[in-house]
């Protein structure tokens, strides 16, 4: 039997147990991850640099290969729902059939290199897509021209107008363009053309219904309406509803909390009732919902629910009706590329601002102003309330070939679990993938665990408790489940979006065996027996561990607070822990709000990177700086609103440390070491990330481009000193540029002319102090960087 690296193990068998037969259906298929799409990027490359032949022979053979595993995912889903005649009904009164990927960031394909680009571990893939597209056209007979695909990416206009600005193209490359992956000679972004080049190869030469149709009015930015769309596939950036009139349409929320009306773009939800030519021209949709499975950094995790419930808010939604108007709805900064969906709320408490500086208001007293809301799950729950009220039937598939662990933003890690999973509930849906990610213990051990250890869940991560050993913290093995303490399974049942009961009916093309559940655990029967599949991997995100692995972060946080004298614990149950049954919930992030006013900050950062020549280097050197409000002395307005929110990537940061190899003294505490198991302090663990923003994540043997302080050097470099050291005016850059300068001066070499201020004790890199470093207490100057002599000046 093949078997692929990290795949799912079979627990041992359990005995007395049923297979689950009510609630909703969930269909599920598992393959080999490396048959599937891992590889494609590598072959990709060769495609767009060489017209390799044969690289895209072994794409389209992998392709294939989900096609064919497709056939158990449908025939389930088929079989329980008579899913085939609700989508030729609606088809038949005119509706199109809408994919709708997860792309938070569109760039799969580098646009300079053809690689893998960096949102590789962030989207949903291309070629799955482009099963799915031909699969539904083939089985069920529905005809490319009545497709589309849209998407409300956060960061395609950011892209758009950064590879604008800064790549010296020869024809303006648009969102949809990007979406594409492909604009004339231009190849970065997601890969839509691809999907088009594998459905017309593959397309009956009876069929008039070309694939490739649409793709011209991509790249040119020519919009046509699904009405007057005909024989096209088109693509449909989601964000923008507001740049010409007649777009958009307001639909209420029923029972809403957050929001009585949301605005969508009507090709999600059709015409104006009663307007018989703008139905016409929208006829609305069936959505193909089709999010990767990914860890959240304040979230358990971003899958179906997310997908649609933040993914279809529209960024260029003005408040009136007018092309003219950019005071966005749902998004942040009010200008023609607005950078984050800061105006949904993301927390319970939602901080008010200043529309001017972005910072959080107070009052008289220093303390955040705040509204309470409804927070994140009904921020998600409002939007998909609405396009249920609509009559639009939505087919959840879930992209977990590969899952994506530790973020959803970019730097995660990709783990080949090798499933599809599809439902038309996305609650069990979303809820079964979340069992199944942090499920590591089979359940007759599990069973026992409950019992033993009056645990509220059998569904656990084997998980480190640190704990005191003489002078140092240690680790033991121990049990722990974020599940109990997320509440958005159980919110969106009680707003009638789904329920949390299921059944699965699958296959696995690996065991050759009919999947099933039972009690919500996923296997099979042998023998009369059920047999478990079990992750080999453990689950965790660094923005969450204050709510992911509580046990972990209280042990350490007492164990720390006992060896040092410090009383993280009691600051921690303080701050968060808002209904007193000690216990942190994912809903109670803080009575400030503390996410928010970093993300509305971050979404000016990103509108930089997406409107000025360098602003790929000032966007980030921003960005990065705001490590300056978690301390109040670090900024000029005495803010620490960062403080709380940056507290769980600290006890990350000291879980990392402890899981290096070698043993160092932690300089804040000598008597306490560090590494190979044994935990620093937390003090240290701050010390140690605040340089890493600084200096880059090689922190302390190497200096990163990446950096604070990179980025500053890359700035002068490219605007002042010709590209010497970085190689190019343009977004990259020699990877070991900086590197290279700091040891040019060190052998004599003239100082580039930029500071870059660091708040006291900062200033040194391995125990020396590096060029162009200057250390101060002025809170004025803390991450702040000077160029030309002044003239230029970031913060």
């Amino acid at each position: 039997m093949r078997v692929s690296a990290n795949l799912p193990t079979n627990g041992q068998k359990v005995g007395n147990v049923t297979q689950d037969v009510s609630g909703s259906h969930i269909a599920v298929v598992r393959m080999y991850p490396d048959r599937a799409y891992i590889g494609i990027p590598k072959l990709l490359k060769e495609v767009i640099d060489e017209s390799n032949v044969e690289s895209w022979r072994k794409i389209c053979e992998k392709i294939d290969y989900i096609y064919k595993n497709l056939d158990y995912i449908f025939t389930s889903l088929e079989k329980e729902t008579r899913l085939k005649d609700s989508l030729r009904l609606d088809i038949k009164n005119g509706k199109i059939l809408l994919f709708k990927p997860n792309i938070v960031n569109p760039i799969i394909i580098d646009p300079i290199t053809h690689d893998e680009g960096i949102a590789n571990t962030v989207s949903t893939e291309w070629s799955l897509i482009a099963a799915l597209m031909r699969w539904i056209h083939d089985k069920f007979d529905i005809s490319y021209h009545q497709m589309a695909l849209g998407e409300a990416a956060t960061l395609t206009s950011m892209y758009t107008g950064l590879y604008n600005i800064s790549l010296n193209l020869e024809e303006i490359i648009t969102t949809e363009a990007i979406i594409e992956g492909r604009s004339g000679d231009f190849y970065g972004g997601w890969g839509f053309y691809f999907v088009r080049r594998y459905l017309a190869e593959n397309h009956q030469p009876s069929h008039d219904d070309d694939p490739m149709n649409g793709y011209e009015e991509s790249v040119s930015g020519t919009y046509l309406s699904p009405g007057r769309a005909g024989n096209k596939l088109m693509v449909y950036d989601l964000n923008r509803v507001s740049d010409i009139k007649g777009k958009a349409r307001t639909i209420p929320v029923p029972d809403g909390v957050n929001f009585k009306e949301i605005t969508l773009h009507k090709v999600i939800v059709g015409g104006e009732p009663g307007n018989p030519e703008d139905t016409t021209e929208y006829p609305g949709c069936i959505i193909i919902n089709v999010p990767r499975l990914k860890l959240h950094m304040t979230e358990l995790l971003t899958n179906a629910i997310k997908n649609l419930g933040m993914g279809l808010y529209p960024m260029q939604a003005a408040e009136k009706d007018d092309p003219q108007n950019i005071r966005w709805k749902y998004s942040f900064p009010f200008d023609i590329i607005p950078g984050l969906k800061t105006e949904l709320p993301h927390e319970i408490w939602h901080p008010k601002w200043d529309d001017e500086t972005s910072l959080p208001l107070r009052d008289q007293n220093g303390d955040y102003l705040v509204n309470k809301t409804g927070g994140m799950y009904a921020t998600q729950s409002d939007m998909i309330k609405a396009i249920v009220n609509q009559d639009i039937l939505m087919i959840h598939i879930v992209d977990a070939i590969q899952t994506v662990n530790l973020s959803h933003t970019g730097s995660g890690v990709k783990v080949p679990e090798g499933f599809i999973l599809a439902s038309l509930d996305p609650v069990a849906l979303d809820l079964l993938c979340a069992r199944y990610c942090f499920k590591m213990v089979p359940m007759r051990e599990a069973r026992d665990l409950r019992k033993r250890m009056d645990l509220r869940s059998d569904f656990l991560q084997r998980v480190s408790i640190p704990r005191v050993e003489g002078q140092n913290i240690s680790s033991v093995d121990g049990f722990d489940s974020p599940l109990p303490r997320y509440n958005l399974y159980k919110y969106a049942e009680s707003r009638g979006l789904g329920q949390k009961k299921y059944y699965v009916k699958g296959w696995d093309a690996i065991e050759n065996v009919s999947l099933v559940s039972t009690q919500g655990h996923l296997g099979w029967f042998e023998d009369g027996e059920f047999r478990e599949l079990i992750t080999s991997e453990f689950y965790r995100n660094p923005g969450s561990m204050i709510w992911g692995l509580q046990k972990t972060v209280i042990a350490y946080l007492e164990a720390n607070d006992l060896l040092t004298g410090s009383s993280y614990r009691q600051m921690l149950f303080d701050v968060f822990d808002e209904n007193h049954d000690g216990i942190i919930d994912y809903d109670e992030k803080g009575k400030i709000g503390c996410s928010m006013p970093l993300a509305r900050l971050r979404s000016i950062h990103h509108h930089i990177q997406g409107t000025e020549r360098y602003g790929f280097l000032r966007g980030p050197f921003i960005s990065t700086g705001m490590m300056k409000y978690e301390k109040k002395e670090w900024n000029a307005q005495g803010h620490n609103f960062a403080k709380d929110f940056q507290l769980s990537f600290k006890i990350a940061m000291a879980y990392n440390m402890s899981r290096m190899q070698g043993e160092q003294s932690d300089p804040f505490f000598p008597r306490l070491t560090w590494g190979n198991g044994k935990w620093p302090s937390l003090q240290y663990a701050f010390f140690f990330s605040i340089s890493i923003g600084i200096y880059g994540p090689r922190f302390p043997s190497i200096v990163s481009n990446s950096s604070l302080y990179g980025l500053a050097f890359q700035y002068a470099d490219k605007r002042l000193n010709q590209s010497y050291y970085t190689g190019n005016k343009g977004i990259y850059s020699d990877p070991e540029a900086v590197n290279r300068y700091i040891q040019a001066i060190r052998e004599g070499a003239d100082q580039l002319d930029f500071v870059v201020f660091v708040p006291k004790g900062f200033g040194k890199f391995d125990g020396k102090s590096l060029p162009n470093v200057v250390e101060t207490d002025d809170p004025h100057k803390i991450f702040m960087a000077i160029f030309d002599n002044c003239q230029e000046v970031w913060q």
